[in-house]
């Protein structure tokens, strides 16, 4: 599997020029606002929606001016999503730091994540970048109601695998696929290479989160985090479904009341951790999670060979591989 350096490294001189630029596209005249914003910035991961609009862009075109606003939209997006959802789920972390809500309380935390998605809207009319607009906000109209569809289904903890995997192509996958499409977009590739990489983006995405949620049956030695979160949170996720719906009716009744009634008790969390593995929760998914990831792989298969491409293909198989 290659690194995630090598993997950036056709476009490592972008990413580095692009650091700057998003810092600007943030700045604020508010000393608070912009206190809290440069905070948010110094804490970022790994960059993966910026590499995914970099290297669509590149092994379409040549990355321009236009590549850095569709690359700015999306990240402010990303951004402001992930204080909003900090102050949704009550998170006070968020990768190991204080989390935005936990610093400056819900009222903040709120704002600033409304602050950058009015940038998107001033910084899209002010370059007139108005297809880049259109998919961004499809984005958040999606990812809004797969945040409220997930809600909606976990009262109940009635999610079957069709709800599942709409509520992660709309929580999860439909950023990547904007990424990838606004990616297409900047250098002006035509409709049905457009759709190609949104499709590609969706289908990464979604491998993605169903590696996610393995590792929350894992041991939690090498993930950074501990597991059994979303069972602890009443989360129906892939692996638990399917042991939900192929093994016998005790085993199925005694994880519905674990998740009912003692989804807090940690043996208890250990116990549904055995299950489901036992039951064959893991290996459906990673089975699944494969059978997407090469379905994205097919569809790069009509594009031209070059370093982006190979850059691509490498995400794709950082996404099944990644440790954490």
């Amino acid at each position: 599997m290659q690194k995630v350096e090598d993997i950036m490294a056709p476009i490592q001189s972008e990413l580095t020029t692009f650091e700057a630029y998003f810092k600007e596209s943030m700045r604020s005249d508010v000393a608070l606002l912009d206190k809290v914003t440069q905070y948010v910035v110094k804490r970022k991961g790994k960059q993966m929606r910026p590499m995914f609009v970099f290297l669509t862009a590149k092994m379409l075109g040549e990355i321009n001016q236009v590549t850095y606003d569709a690359t700015t939209l999306v990240e402010l997006l990303h951004t402001a999503t992930l204080v909003h959802d900090d102050v949704v789920d009550d998170a006070n972390e968020r990768r190991g730091f204080f989390s935005v809500n936990a610093l400056w309380k819900n009222k903040i935390a709120v704002l600033v994540g409304d602050y950058m998605l009015s940038r998107i809207l001033l910084l899209s009319i002010e370059k007139e970048n108005i297809a880049l607009l259109e998919v961004v906000a499809r984005a958040v109209r999606e990812m809004s109601e797969g945040e409220l569809l997930q809600i909606e289904k976990a009262r109940d903890l009635n999610i079957d695998e069709e709800t599942y995997f709409e509520v992660i192509r709309k929580k999860t996958a439909s950023l990547i696929a904007t990424c990838c499409e606004a990616g297409a977009i900047s250098v002006h590739a035509n409709a049905d290479q457009q759709e190609k990489m949104r499709k590609f983006g969706e289908l990464i995405g979604l491998a993605f989160q169903i590696k996610d949620d393995i590792f929350d049956y894992g041991t939690g030695e090498h993930i950074g985090k501990p597991t059994g979160i979303d069972i602890r949170e009443q989360k129906m996720t892939l692996p638990l479904i399917y042991v939900m719906n192929h093994s016998p009716s005790e085993i199925r009744k005694e994880l519905m009341y674990i998740m009912k009634n003692e989804f807090d008790v940690t043996a208890r969390i250990k116990r549904a951790i055995q299950l489901v593995i036992q039951y064959g929760g893991i290996q459906f998914a990673t089975q699944k999670m494969e059978t997407i990831a090469k379905e994205a792989l097919e569809l790069l298969e009509s594009f031209p060979d070059n370093d982006a491409k190979k850059s691509l293909i490498g995400l794709v198989h950082y996404t099944m591989n990644r440790e954490k």
